[in-house]
């Protein structure tokens, strides 16, 4: 499925459409927006062992409305909802980056999502608020490994955008609403290779709704999610012309270490790649250097592996990075970097 065709290019009929700021209430817009298109939850993250081992860990729920006014049927089977769901484990040390995924329909609690208490799941893969509702619990069960974390927010919710209004090209409702935790401690147990092992790191949690998002002249983006060791974090998504040149409509933030943040636009930014990998005929760009003006500083941003390819039904390259200072050659932090439309 081409990244497009999954974002609901072409505006379908009936469906609401991001056009213009709205406020957001939580813990509600949490849950699930079933007048839009799609949605999502996604979660990416580095954790590390007491003993220094590293693993990167995607989770990410996708609803997908099928039609925008439900059909009247009395099966129990009957809905309008399909969900998919990604995840994969990045071992470091075993140089072994592993993809996932599930389908389901919204019927006979297969998949769904709600408001309160939170939770979506699919499966027996499930993110929902810990009983104490301080935070949150993740639950992913696969044959090859399993996450079990607790999620606690150390950050406030920082809207993107323009008041939380994504605009990602120039026609009108080709956006998205779109809301960040941009720093989540997280520990817990993972299984890799019938091992268990304690972990803690950092994740980021991106949550967003829409109808349609790219224009006939987009093809793709490139998306940084940082955390560096001096408490302030980084995103920016980079949407890419058929051309391959930079669409005005890229954006991000950044968070300082006390909470407070700020949008920043492609003109805060110069972004290069340094090095390529190559899968088949795909080329994806697996370390940078970013220039961030608003900071005065610079950063390389290179994969720990270079093989954490997506090769699912819809096909993108999505892994964990470390960021190091080109001055000094040092890591200064770590995070994740996608790349689809390649």
């Amino acid at each position: 499925m081409a990244v497009g065709e999954a974002l609901g290019n072409g505006a379908p009929v009936g469906f609401a459409r991001a056009e213009a700021p709205r406020a957001f209430a939580f813990p509600g817009d949490h849950g699930p927006h079933p007048k839009f298109r799609n949605e999502w939850w996604y979660l990416t993250g580095n954790l590390l062992t007491p003993e220094g081992e590293r693993f990167g860990f995607q989770v990410t729920f996708f609803r997908i409305g099928l039609t925008a006014k439900a059909p009247q049927r009395t099966s129990r089977w009957a809905t309008d909802q399909v969900w998919m769901a990604h995840a994969a484990l990045t071992d470091v040390r075993a140089g072994e980056h592993t993809p996932t995924e599930r389908f389901a329909r919204q019927a006979l609690d297969l998949a769904g999502a709600q408001a309160e208490p939170f939770a979506v799941w699919l499966g027996n893969w499930r993110l929902e608020s810990a009983p104490d509702h301080q935070g949150w619990v993740l639950r992913v069960h696969t044959e090859t490994f399993d996450l079990d974390l607790a999620l606690t927010a150390e950050k406030p919710v920082i809207l993107q955008g323009y008041a939380g209004l994504s605009q990602k090209s120039a026609e009108p409702g080709n956006a998205s609403y779109y809301y960040s935790l941009p720093r989540l401690r997280t520990r817990g147990q993972i299984r890799s290779h019938e091992q268990t092992q304690s972990v803690e790191g950092w994740s980021w949690l991106d949550r967003e709704w829409s109808t349609s998002a790219l224009g006939p002249d987009q093809t793709g983006w490139d998306w940084f999610a940082l955390h560096l060791n001096d408490g302030r974090d980084l995103m920016f998504y980079r949407l890419r012309r058929n051309d391959g040149s930079l669409d005005p409509h890229s954006a991000g933030s950044l968070v300082e270490a006390d909470g407070t943040s700020q949008r920043i636009g492609p003109e805060d930014l110069v972004l290069r790649p340094l090095r390529w990998w190559s899968s088949g005929d795909h080329r994806y760009p697996v370390a940078w250097e970013l220039v961030v003006k608003p900071w005065q500083r610079s950063l390389r941003v290179q994969a720990y592996l270079e093989d954490q390819l997506m090769d699912l039904s819809v096909r993108y390259w999505e892994g964990a990075v470390e960021v190091i200072d080109p001055a000094t050659g040092a890591a200064i932090g770590s995070g994740y970097l996608e790349l689809a439309g390649y």
